[in-house]
């Protein structure tokens, strides 16, 4: 297939998504949720298998980073009471005080290795799990790219492209972030819980409990802000959501936009999105910053109480200073892992939901496996170029039948032009003929061979497409042109360009043949790119055509050019075209009169006027200046 009849559209504007919330920790937007958690985490879990002693590494790397964070309080808190003795003997002039510096600095040196192996051990969990999720994501876009070369046709013609790159992209960058940072912090975090709450009660249970009391009010707190906040949140993705959508359209029609002069309609709009965007972003922001005051103020009171009855424990012997000091850090440490915990819960069900969507990708039905016989060896003697329909049935849907019977036999070298109002299966069957689509019933021969007994790219390297939307992509017009044929030479492309009477414009090109096209290909001229893509199949040299008539947006000369082009390219092959003006198909071979999915007539154009039938209606009207049912 030299030409597809597929355009590239920018990703499908997201009118709501994950996201932390730029107020502050411990709030974020609300979680999309999956419709089966478990069974998506299962699955999720069977792509970790394979590194499991990567994993296993990570696991005690990570409790041993914590561990040795943990025991840093407890020791300084020793250097603190040596401190805080040796100091008050001498202001109270006891006989031989004096602050042991040597047992100080050898509790500084004990610090100063806790510290190192925990960051070491901090460094080797970070990648290690670096690594893992790298493979995992790794193997998951394999997978993903795979899918989407075995996906029928329909399934992307029922998709926006936005919504599959969403998949393929946006999701599975979501996993690979969760698997890297939030999988690791919730193993430290769990272990900084437990890990704080045993040297707290190593401490003081007394002082352990004091803390411990401050959490419900710090968690009605939190859910208190949330459950006010999250409408602001969801609010401010869909302004979001609708502002870069609104800026989008405008760029795109910028054009339109001002030869209507609709500028001022146009920021009007725009003032009025933001203005939702700015009040529901303000709420947003006000609410998720409310939280760390909150929770520092509900600290500061555990704090309090923690020095107070710590006070009144040092006074009577219970505890030492040192354990004080300790006691505090290990509050602090306390309270900032339950916050993490359950901020990562909600991204881990974010992830979830991520996941859920690349599998309901993984798991889309199929093309209909192909045959794996080699076409060389079938129907030798077959005339090359020869294509029937016998008792052909086809629907979108089992229920819902579009094509009842139909059958044709075009012989090599016609010219067949199909004509018919929207919606009449035009180009229905061009995509049966190409296998674009499978056929509900009955069988369609080509060269003799039914086209399900072929590989798929062995069918389509014989037909040659040229249609009414050009499909250019970024690149030089020599890569352009030579897409049609694997290993075009120079003078393969210029050969082709010049059948297709494409030669000339290319030439008066400031940069010729290595003129870079950009992303629309907008700047040539519309009858320019049809040259191109006309050139295009000339190089591919397919025994079918399909065409779609291509002129109508184009001014004279340059139709005078492509309709010599598409001589040059249809002589000598089977064509089919798609008739928009049906003054352009009245030498066509045969015509095919489509109507609701079926052939309602077919012959020549003499012959369909003759017979006064619905082609014959078409054909008058088109010339009577009477309103045309649309042909296209």
């Amino acid at each position: 297939m030299s030409e597809q009849n597929r355009q590239m559209k920018p990703p499908a504007r997201r009118h709501g998504g994950m996201g932390p919330g730029p107020g502050g920790p411990g709030m974020r937007m609300p979680a999309e949720k999956a419709k089966d958690f478990k069974g998506t985490l299962r699955r999720l879990i069977r792509y970790l298998r394979p590194r499991q002693v990567q994993l296993l590494i990570v696991f005690i790397t990570a409790i041993a980073s914590t561990v040795f964070s943990i025991f840093s309080p407890k020791v300084m808190g020793k250097a603190t009471t040596k401190l805080f003795e040796g100091a008050y003997g001498l202001l109270m002039g006891v006989p031989g005080a004096a602050i042991d510096f040597d047992y100080v600095n050898k509790i500084l040196l004990i610090l100063g290795g806790l510290y190192l192996f925990s960051a070491l051990f901090s460094y080797i969990q970070q990648y290690v799990m670096a690594d893992v999720a790298q493979k995992v994501v790794f193997d998951m876009r394999e997978q993903i790219n795979s899918k989407l070369e075995r996906l029928p046709l329909k399934y992307f013609d029922s998709r926006t492209h936005g919504e599959i790159l969403s998949r393929a992209t946006n999701d599975v960058d979501n996993i690979s972030t969760t698997l890297q940072q939030s999988l690791t912090q919730l193993i430290t975090s769990i272990v900084t819980i437990i890990g704080v709450i045993i040297m707290m009660l190593t401490i003081s249970p007394w002082l352990t409990l004091i803390t411990i009391v401050t959490l419900p009010l710090s968690f009605v707190v939190i859910m208190a802000i949330t459950k006010r906040s999250q409408g602001y949140f969801i609010g401010q993705q869909k302004s979001l959501g609708q502002l870069n959508g609104h800026v989008e359209e405008m760029y795109t029609g910028h054009r339109i936009v001002k030869a209507f002069g609709r500028e001022q309609q146009s920021l009007n709009e725009f003032n009025k999105i933001n203005d939702d965007l700015y009040n529901s972003g303000w709420r947003s922001q006000f609410m998720s910053g409310m939280i760390m005051p909150l929770m520092m103020f509900i600290g500061n009171l555990g704090y309090v109480l923690v020095c107070v009855v710590g006070g009144i424990f040092v006074t009577k012997k219970v505890i030492e200073v040192g354990d004080i000091q300790a006691f505090i850090q290990y509050s602090r440490q306390f309270t900032m892992p339950i916050t993490q915990t359950a901020n990562i819960a909600n991204i881990i069900q974010s992830t979830i939901a991520s996941a859920e969507r690349v599998f309901e990708l993984l798991d889309e039905e199929e093309e209909v496996p192909e045959t794996s016989v080699s076409l060389a060896k079938q129907a030798k003697g077959a005339e090359e170029g020869a294509v029937e329909f016998r008792h052909v049935k086809f629907g979108y849907k089992p229920d819902a039948i579009l094509i009842e019977d139909m059958n044709i036999d075009v012989s090599p070298g016609q010219t067949i032009a199909i004509v018919g109002p929207t919606g009449a299966g035009k180009t229905t069957l061009i995509n049966l003929l190409m296998r674009f689509y499978e056929i509900s019933g009955g069988e369609i021969i080509i060269d003799g061979v039914n086209i399900t007994d072929m590989k798929r790219s062995e069918l389509r390297s014989k037909f040659g497409m040229v249609l009414q939307d050009t499909w250019l992509f970024n690149g030089t017009i020599r890569d352009n042109i030579a897409y049609g044929r694997e290993g075009a030479t120079e003078a393969d492309v210029i050969r082709a360009a010049k059948a297709a009477h494409a030669d000339h414009f290319i030439r008066t090109l400031p940069l010729g043949y290595n003129t870079i096209l950009n992303e629309e290909a907008s700047n040539i001229s519309q009858g320019q790119k049809q040259l191109l893509t006309i050139a295009r199949a000339i190089l591919a040299d397919p025994s079918i055509l399909i065409l779609d008539e291509a002129t109508s947006s184009v001014d004279t000369r340059t139709e005078v050019q492509i309709q010599k082009a598409m001589k040059t390219l249809m002589t000598g092959r089977t064509s089919f075209v798609i008739a928009h003006r049906l003054s352009t198909i009245r030498d066509a071979d045969l015509i095919l009169v489509m109507n609701q999915g079926s052939v309602i007539e077919k012959g020549t154009h003499v012959e369909l006027l003759e017979q006064g039938g619905f082609y014959a209606d078409l054909y008058n009207s088109q010339f009577s200046g009477d309103d045309l049912p649309d042909a296209g």
